[in-house]
């Protein structure tokens, strides 16, 4: 792959973009047309009268328990935020939101530890929640609103719906610092007409003041999927790749999975990191069937051993048969996926993005797309997937046990690709926020001489987390 865009995708993605807005959202309009269009007048009334009478029995079922919480959750969290709005602004404050974790981490944990090596002199607060169907007590509301209203910088590294709505202070500054890297499924806005797609009414996303990436050639695939200006787009590059160009975090980490995993040491591993299939997180699953596990041992067991990481949104546990467990694991409750890739030997995916992780480490990696058609047609890319993957793609398991076995890699199209997608690789993209967004904005650059412990470090005396 080269920067010159080839592939027709590309071509309409260029022309689509954020040059007119109404040309934009006209050709959105008519990409939900032709959906409707394929399904007919009479096919399309019939799926939405269905549609709208299963949502209004799901929605009377469920009032007596979710009104209440859906008044506290707009209408009072939205007026206690206008009231917070009056107090003074504190330009020495950062809050850290999300609902991936009940503990900080991935690109947000490494801005932040930027900030505490630096000693600067803010205070830094977490509102954090396991996941986004963890419902928030009302005082977990009031805080919220309190520090959204008075915080100087807001960070969220993921959809953060309750923040979309509000209008922040002009001084303030939402900054998304999305937790995927490069550019490969379309999402957002670049989803209208789609199924899943958001609506064009849709406030998600169109109230950050910065966006991050990891070049200037997906800038403009972000900016359309948020729904925001080109100028809003910064490419730092991505946090959570700094570890990829520390040699001694990757040796560390290293001698952790072998005294965990002895196994790993004695034969080459390959990880499959495949993403899920389904609309998003409460429908996600994926075709386990598609694994001849008895394929798959006889002709590798020798040389290799085989490590499944499914996609957080797979609830289902993956079951491996007895026979094989010396072959298989499931490594799927390993927190980090970046940590699996110092001793990976080949990356097995389909549609996820660890391609970008696996690409900057120079892994030979194999495209696992037995679906490709069936997943295009519902989900799309940025650009023509099979001319996109730095890696052979293989649609049955006869091609990927060949593709292994002869070593079948396309090693060339790794450095295209990372040149194409990655502005920097230097290890140094949390400093990058850090210097371009966080202190970007006027605040002091300079070491804060006796700033207290808790400052720095976030504990009870300035910090929430719940």
């Amino acid at each position: 792959m080269t920067k010159r865009n080839t592939s027709s995708n590309t071509e309409q993605s260029e022309k689509r973009f954020y040059g007119i807005e109404n040309d934009y959202w006209r050709e959105k309009l008519k990409a939900g047309e032709e959906v409707q269009k394929r399904r007919g007048r009479l096919g399309s009334l019939v799926w939405w009268t269905r549609h709208f009478v299963k949502r209004a029995i799901r929605i009377f079922r469920k009032a007596p328990r979710t009104l209440p919480y859906h008044v506290m959750h707009t209408v009072v969290f939205r007026l206690v935020f206008s009231l917070f709005k009056l107090l003074p602004l504190n330009e020495k404050k950062i809050v850290f939101v999300s609902d991936r974790g009940d503990t900080l981490f991935g690109n947000a944990k490494f801005v932040y530890d930027e900030l505490l090596r630096r000693q600067l002199d803010f205070t830094y607060w977490f509102l954090l929640k396991k996941n986004s169907t963890e419902r928030k007590t009302a005082k977990e509301h009031i805080l919220l609103a309190y520090h959204f209203a008075t915080a100087s910088i807001i960070i969220v590294d993921d959809v953060y719906s309750i923040i979309y709505p509000l209008k922040l202070r002009d001084n303030t500054e939402l900054v998304q610092l999305w937790h995927a890297v490069g550019a490969f499924k379309t999402f957002g806005y670049s989803r209208v007409g789609r199924p899943g797609g958001p609506s064009i009414r849709s406030k998600a996303h169109r109230n950050y003041t910065k966006a991050i990436v990891s070049s200037k050639t997906v800038a403009k695939h972000y900016a359309e999927g948020f729904g925001i200006s080109i100028d809003k787009v910064v490419a730092t590059g991505i946090p959570r790749t700094d570890i990829f160009f520390d040699r001694s975090y990757g040796e560390t980490v290293k001698k952790k999975l072998y005294d965990k995993y002895p196994y790993l040491k004695t034969k080459k591993v390959i990880l499959y990191a495949p993403t899920f299939r389904g609309a998003g997180q409460a429908n996600a699953h994926f075709p386990f069937a598609k694994i001849e596990f008895d394929r798959l041992y006889n002709q590798l067991r020798d040389d290799y051993v085989f490590l499944f990481k499914m996609h957080p949104f797979v609830k289902k546990q993956l079951s491996i048969p007895d026979e094989y467990k010396g072959f298989f694991y499931d490594m799927s409750s390993y927190p980090d996926i970046n940590d699996l890739l110092f001793i990976t030997d080949i990356v097995v995916t389909d549609y996820s993005s660890v391609c970008f992780e696996a690409a900057l480490l120079r892994i030979p990696m194999l495209f696992f797309a037995f679906d490709v058609e069936a997943y295009t047609r519902s989900r799309d890319f940025y650009y023509r997937y099979e001319s996109f993957i730095p890696g052979p793609l293989v649609k049955d398991t006869d091609e990927l046990i060949q593709s292994v076995i002869g070593g079948n890699f396309n090693f060339e199209s790794i450095d295209e690709f990372v040149n194409y997608f990655f502005d920097h690789t230097d290890g140094k993209s949390s400093q990058r926020v850090v210097n371009q967004i966080i202190l970007g904005k006027g605040a002091e650059t300079s070491a804060v001489s006796g700033a207290t412990s808790t400052q720095r470090t976030g504990t009870k005396d300035n910090s929430v987390s719940w």
